[in-house]
Order: structure tokens, then C-alpha cells, then sequence
């Protein structure tokens, strides 16, 4: 028999020999490609956790990682010029990645693992990179998609601002949040979107076809923001970042955790930023500090092989002050703020306190998506999203009224949505759907102040299809979709005796979309696109009167305006001759008949609540066109310059005189350089950028209270670096935006009328990913 010395020896020398018998003669090999150049990628950093070890790819952009043990594994790819990527594998046997990387200035999705090529989109698309949200993340949604060109930006203020796409934005842009289009009081100037950037996984811009599939009153671009993709690796992961701001003194707090656990796919972040009075070159200005908190939680669950459950739920909550110098008690002293340098009221004391005027918003989002696959080719997904957006503004009251809000509109919306998809034998792709939405808007009757705008309840029944094919060097993709809307109004009559009056509007908006995209060489494409669209008045275009205290202006609709009704062609050229160039071009025209917009009167009103001017809103026949250029240069590997180019002009066809609130011709320029790695810090990078404004020519004296202000320069520096620490990943930034504090007025801010925009501003950001 064994003594105990020997069973001790021979179970250990079991253990030892069970433990060497392992499988580690894995291997992990692949190719790592441009996803716009389609060139392989050489000198890309390929570095697996678990073995605490990388390789390089070769000229080829081939790697390989051998001796790997059965198990789960973790790579991290990355390469100069764009971000890192991760990658989880569970590792039975040899594996083969092809990888997908995007060095494009103006990307942000998430690594692509595949077997082939990515079909390409046949309409104009920008996304914004990684970096672009991560680094802007105190702004607000209009400010990080200016980034992107063609791109501008409305608003009341340097963060209560909305995206302009092609001189159109609000009821004409559609903004759809996963999936479905955003639904608040997007008719305010001042209404900025209650989304929070940080929470997205991609920004994108469509200026094609896509629209035909989404509901509303969109007349050709949509601004996409779709969630992250969900986690498929078993372990927590997550990432956290800090911010903070110079001008306001403001700071940002984000965070999110994610897991796949029991075949469930969970995610939540957060975020909460708060700045206090923001400043120009030479003075506060008062009242115009933030508070706003946000959260999104995320859960996917596929059954078998053919069901799959998402849910997605939203939260944005924020309190946004208003230039206490934009409200004003008399004409005269009006006349006199809109001649003055320094708006009144300034005081020369930071403060983050937030007084009235003010404006409280919340915006709740609510999807519960099914989706059922036929086959690898077929399905159907239902989708069902609520919504529900309360805003309260409060304006400067006499006594002790000034809790009580001058305006609190409440909306609450449904939406249902069924749609199919296939992909037949010959390679043509079908997608179709139905939908319905019912929106309920009502004034909460605690103001003791007429509405700006009327109660109503809007009912939209929608359809659509949409097909497209790929074969050689071709690309088709055309649509169609038809919305009847019934709209039932509760107004109060200005006049008095005071009565109820109501409305019952009905219209059918019907929509079309045909692009055609033809690739001459691997190096040249090019994209034609046609699309038609009719859009109803929108309520507060036809029944508003009042004061809107958000842009210290009185606004006026008109019952009788009739649909607009809009042709849009554009033909983009892109063309890359080699790996260090790239070139895009776009142009566009857009004729736009009973085209809607809020024309300045000749008039500046005294009212129990102050003096304000007057704006009506009025309709012509419109003509839009534009162009839209844009270089990418990489001569080594290091250096990159990139630039664009955004010229829009706006007429009125009927009066022949130009069209108001255009946004003025830019130019952007970004100079960056990738120094070598300096001990553990990685990807050192410094840019460089400029952004010029030209003065808005194209107006006449006599279309706006106030001329339009010069051209302005603005000059950005920026240095990040990143490092790697055990398995964390840490992101370390500085930049200075309006460097040299340049005093400076915006057209399209409505602040201008009153104040300068902002001075320099310098961020310091810390992030990490683990």
C-alpha cells in the first residue's frame, strides 16, 4: 500500500501533469483592414489581457498570437489615428478575425468583426468619432454634431441650442432617438433636444433616403442617435469619466457598467454636469448656468435562435438659465440693449446660482422592441416607444409669483410600429412597415397666463417600403411612405370675452426617395440622390400668440398657412487616389414651396411683462441650395490634416430677397500630429484647428432688428494621451477652445441681439475604460 508520503507525491505529480496537459498551442491570427480605403493596416498594436503580451501587424496588416489556452480572451486593438478597439473571444479551437478599423475624422462605431467586406451606405452619412463625444462632454447635442459639416447650430445661448442640417432644423428635421423620432416642443428656438451625447453610441447625420423610414415631418436629413452596441462578454466592464470647464466653471460626471450574464445583455450610465454664469472675452453673463442629470438603462435577450427582447429606457432631466440681460422691462431701454456692447444687468461675480428666467425640462423615453427571424433572411420586429416631455419656463413675475411658471406644457406620446424585412435570391434587400403615433400636448393650467400655444391632440397613421440592391459596380435604393394626421385643437381666444375655440386640421404627407450610386474604381464613387416630401404646418406655426419667453420675443402664427412642398437633388463625389488622400464633395438644391419661417416684424411691443420684439410666422415659395466640401491629407503616419468647407444660400423666389436665420458660409481646418509613444503613454497627440465664420451678407437691413455681426476666427489646441494600466484603460485630454478670447457674435444665436458669445475655455478630461 501507498504511505501517506506517496499518495501526497502522486497526487501532486497528477495536478501538475493534468495542468501541463492543457491546450495552450492556440492561436489567434488575422487581417486588419481600412473599412473607407479597404487597405490593409500595417503596424496596428494587437494586445491580449490574459497573456499580458501584443504583436504587431505585418505590411500585410496580418497577426498572430500563438500558444494560447483554451478559454475566454480579450484582445485590445489600436493603431495611430484611431481609437482603441476591443474584442472578446471565447477560444475553443484556432481562430481567423478579419477586422474592420476607421481612421475617418468623423466615425464613432464600434469595432467590426467579419468575414468580408461591410456593404456601403448609398446616401450621404457623417458619424461622428469617439473622441469628438467624449471630449465636447459638457456640450449639448448641436454643439458636438458641428463638428461635422454642414452641420450648424440654433438656439438662445451657447448651450440651448438645436442642430441645423442644411439650413433646416425643428419641425424639419427629424431627430430620431434608437429608433424613434424624438418627440418634445422641438419648435422653440430654445428648445434644445433633452438628449445627452454621452449617453449615445453614434451621432450620424443622413442627408439621403434613409428618412423614408421614420415617421414625421423631416423634408430630407435625420439626425441619427443610436444606442451602443450590447455586451456579448460574460465579464463586467465599464468605463468613467471627469470633466471639467474654465468658462462657467463647469464639471461632468459620467459613467456606465455593462455584462452579458445568463444570456442577458445589460447596460446602465449616467451622467450629471453643472456650470455656473459662462463668460465672453470680457464680461459674465449672468444667469446662464446649468443643471442637468441623465440616465439610460439597456437590456437584450435573444430566445433560441429566432426570438430577441431589447428595452430601452431614457431619462433627461435639466434646469437651463437665460440671460437675465435678454429680459427687458420698456421699449426704450430695449432699443438701448439691442445698440448696447454689455448687456444689462451684468455683474462682474461668478455665480451658479440659477434664477429666473429659467427653463426646467424633463423628456422620458420608453422602447420595448420583439424581433422574430423567419430565416437568416426574413423577419418581423414590433417596436412600442413612450414618451413623455414636460417644460416649464419661468419668467420674471411680479410679488410672489415668480415660482410659478409663465409657460408648462406637458406631452405625452405612443407609438407603435410593425415592420418586415428580406433579402432576396437576387440580392434585393425589402424593408416595410406600419405606424402609428399619438401625440396629446396640453398646457398645465398653473400659469394664470394664456398659452403661447393651443392643446391638441395629433394622430398619425403612417406606411412605408424601401428597397435596395447592390450588383457590380451599381447601387439602387428608392422608397416611398404616406402619413394622414388628424389633429384635434383646444385654443383660447385672445379676445375677450374669453372662449374656447376649436379645430379639427386633417392632412396626408406623402414622401419619396430614389438614389443611385455608381463606384467608377476602387478609388472613385459617386451618389445621386432625389427625394420628395410635403410637411403640414405645425401647431404652433398656425395658432401661436404670446410672448415666448425662452427667446425674449412675441411670437405670432397664422391660421391659414398651407403645406410646404419640397424637391430635393444632390450628387456627392468621393474620391480617394491614394492611402494619404481623400477627397468628398456634395451639392445640394431644394426648392420649397409655401416654405414656413418666423420673419422679425418692424415692431418692438411693451406688454404687462416687459418690451419685446415682435416675430410672425410667415410663407413663400423658398430655393435652397448649397455645396459642401471636404480633404482629408495624411502624408505620414503621424501627421493628418483635415478640412472642410460649408457654403449655403437661402432666397426668398417670390419677393426676391434672401431668406432669414441661414446659416453663414464656414471653413474648418485640424492639423494633427501623433508623437511617438513616451514610456507606458500612448497615442500623444496634439491638434491644432481653426474655424472661420464669414459675416452673413445675404440679408437686407431691413429683415432683422439688428444688423448681422461680422465674420469671426476661432483657434483650438488640444493634447491627449492615453496609457494602459494592468487591464484598464486610462484617456487624458486638454484643450482650449476660442483660444485667443476672441469677442465674437454668432448669427443664429438669438443671444447675439443682447451679448457676445463665449471666451476661452479650457477643458481638462480624465477617462478611463475597464
Amino acid at each position: 500500500m501507498l504511505n501517506l508520503k506517496q499518495l501526497f507525491f502522486f497526487l501532486v505529480f497528477f495536478a501538475a501533469s493534468s495542468l501541463f496537459a492543457q491546450d495552450c498551442q492556440l492561436k489567434v491570427s488575422g487581417i486588419i483592414y481600412d473599412i473607407k480605403s479597404q487597405l490593409a493596416i500595417a503596424d496596428a498594436n494587437v494586445y491580449s489581457h490574459e497573456r499580458r503580451q501584443g504583436t504587431i501587424s505585418n505590411s500585410e496588416g496580418f497577426f498572430e498570437i500563438n500558444n494560447l489556452c483554451a478559454g475566454e480572451l480579450h484582445l485590445l486593438i489600436s493603431h495611430i489615428g484611431c481609437s482603441p478597439r476591443s474584442v472578446f473571444i471565447h477560444l475553443t479551437a484556432d481562430t481567423n478575425l478579419v477586422i474592420w478599423l476607421d481612421h475617418s475624422n468623423e466615425v464613432l462605431n464600434e469595432v467590426a468583426v467579419s468575414v468580408g467586406r461591410q456593404s456601403q451606405a448609398l446616401e450621404p452619412q457623417k458619424t461622428l468619432k469617439a473622441e469628438s463625444i467624449r471630449e465636447n462632454a459638457a456640450s449639448d447635442l448641436a454643439t458636438v454634431l458641428k463638428d461635422l459639416n454642414g452641420v450648424a447650430s440654433i438656439g438662445n445661448g451657447a448651450k440651448i441650442s438645436k442642430p441645423m442640417v442644411q439650413g433646416l432644423f425643428g419641425n424639419r428635421l427629424s431627430l430620431v432617438n434608437n429608433g424613434v423620432v424624438h418627440s418634445g416642443q422641438q419648435w422653440g428656438n430654445d428648445h434644445a433636444p433633452e438628449i445627452d451625447p454621452l449617453m449615445a453610441g453614434s451621432l450620424s447625420v443622413l442627408k439621403g433616403s434613409a428618412a423614408i423610414e421614420y415617421m414625421g415631418s423631416s423634408l430630407g436629413s435625420v439626425i441619427l442617435v443610436e444606442p451602443r452596441t450590447m455586451p456579448t462578454d460574460p465579464h463586467v466592464h465599464g468605463a468613467a469619466q471627469y470633466l471639467f470647464e474654465s468658462n462657467g466653471r463647469g464639471q461632468v460626471v459620467n459613467a456606465q457598467i455593462e455584462q452579458k450574464a445568463a444570456g442577458l445583455s445589460w447596460r446602465f450610465a449616467g451622467s450629471l454636469k453643472k456650470n455656473g454664469d459662462q463668460k465672453t472675452a470680457t464680461y459674465y453673463l449672468r444667469n446662464t448656468g446649468r443643471e442637468e442629470a441623465n440616465a439610460v438603462l439597456q437590456l437584450e435577450k435573444r430566445y433560441a435562435k429566432k426570438w430577441q427582447s431589447k428595452l430601452y429606457y431614457s431619462l433627461n432631466s435639466s434646469k437651463l438659465g437665460l440671460l437675465r440681460g435678454s429680459q427687458i422691462g420698456n421699449l426704450s431701454d430695449l432699443q438701448l440693449a439691442l445698440e448696447q456692447a454689455e448687456p444689462f444687468f451684468t455683474e462682474d461675480d461668478f455665480s451658479y446660482r440659477i434664477a429666473s428666467p429659467r427653463q426646467e425640462v424633463q423628456h422620458h423615453l420608453l422602447k420595448v422592441s420583439q424581433l422574430y427571424s423567419l430565416d437568416k433572411n426574413r423577419g418581423f420586429e414590433f417596436n412600442y416607444a413612450w414618451q413623455l416631455n414636460s417644460r416649464q419656463e419661468f419668467d420674471l413675475r411680479r410679488a410672489d409669483r415668480g415660482d410659478f411658471p409663465a409657460l408648462s406644457l406637458s406631452e405625452n406620446s405612443h407609438f407603435w410600429e410593425l415592420k418586415y424585412h428580406s433579402q432576396s435570391a437576387k440580392g434585393w434587400h425589402w424593408q416595410s412597415g406600419l405606424q402609428y403615433n399619438l401625440r396629446d400636448n396640453y398646457n398645465v393650467p398653473e400659469t394664470g397666463i394664456l398659452p403661447l400655444v393651443p392643446d391638441y391632440i395629433n394622430r398619425e397613421w403612417g406606411t412605408y417600403f424601401r428597397a435596395n440592391k447592390q450588383w457590380q459596380s451599381w447601387a439602387i435604393d428608392f422608397g416611398a411612405r404616406a402619413d394622414y394626421i388628424l389633429q384635434n385643437v383646444a385654443a383660447i381666444s385672445i379676445t375677450v370675452p374669453r372662449e374656447v375655440l376649436r379645430y379639427r386640421n386633417e392632412f396626408l404627407n406623402p414622401k419619396a426617395s430614389f438614389a443611385l450610386s455608381y463606384q467608377f474604381s476602387k478609388n472613385l464613387k459617386t451618389n445621386l440622390n432625389l427625394g420628395y416630401s410635403q410637411r403640414n404646418p405645425a401647431i404652433n406655426e398656425l395658432y401661436s400668440n404670446g410672448l415666448h419667453q425662452g427667446v425674449s420675443g412675441i411670437e405670432e402664427g397664422d391660421p391659414n398657412l398651407r403645406e410646404e412642398h419640397s424637391f430635393k437633388s444632390s450628387i456627392d463625389l468621393s474620391y480617394q487616389p491614394n492611402e494619404h488622400w481623400n477627397f468628398e464633395a456634395l451639392a445640394f438644391i431644394q426648392p420649397i414651396t409655401n416654405f414656413i419661417y418666423l420673419q422679425p416684424q418692424d415692431e418692438l411691443r411693451l406688454t404687462i411683462r416687459g418690451a419685446f420684439p415682435v416675430f410672425k410666422y410667415e410663407q413663400r415659395n423658398a430655393l435652397l441650395r448649397g455645396l459642401e466640401l471636404q480633404a482629408n491629407f495624411d502624408p505620414t503616419g503621424p501627421l493628418r490634416v483635415d478640412a472642410n468647407f460649408s457654403y449655403l444660400r437661402g432666397d426668398n423666389r417670390e419677393e426676391e430677397i434672401p431668406l432669414v436665420f441661414m446659416p453663414a458660409n464656414r471653413i474648418f481646418a485640424a492639423l494633427n500630429y501623433q508623437l511617438p509613444s513616451w514610456g507606458a503613454w500612448e497615442k500623444l497627440e496634439l491638434q491644432v484647428s481653426n474655424r472661420f465664420v464669414f459675416e452673413q451678407k445675404h440679408l437686407l437691413a431691413s429683415q432683422d432688428f439688428v444688423a448681422p455681426p461680422p465674420s469671426y476666427n476661432l483657434v483650438g489646441l488640444k493634447a491627449s494621451a492615453e496609457r494602459q494600466i494592468a487591464n484598464n484603460r486610462w484617456h487624458f485630454f486638454v484643450k482650449a477652445d476660442n483660444l485667443f478670447n476672441v469677442a465674437y457674435r454668432e448669427y443664429l444665436n438669438r443671444q447675439r441681439y443682447f451679448a457676445e458669445d463665449l471666451g476661452i475655455n479650457i477643458s481638462i478630461g480624465l477617462g478611463l475604460k475597464f
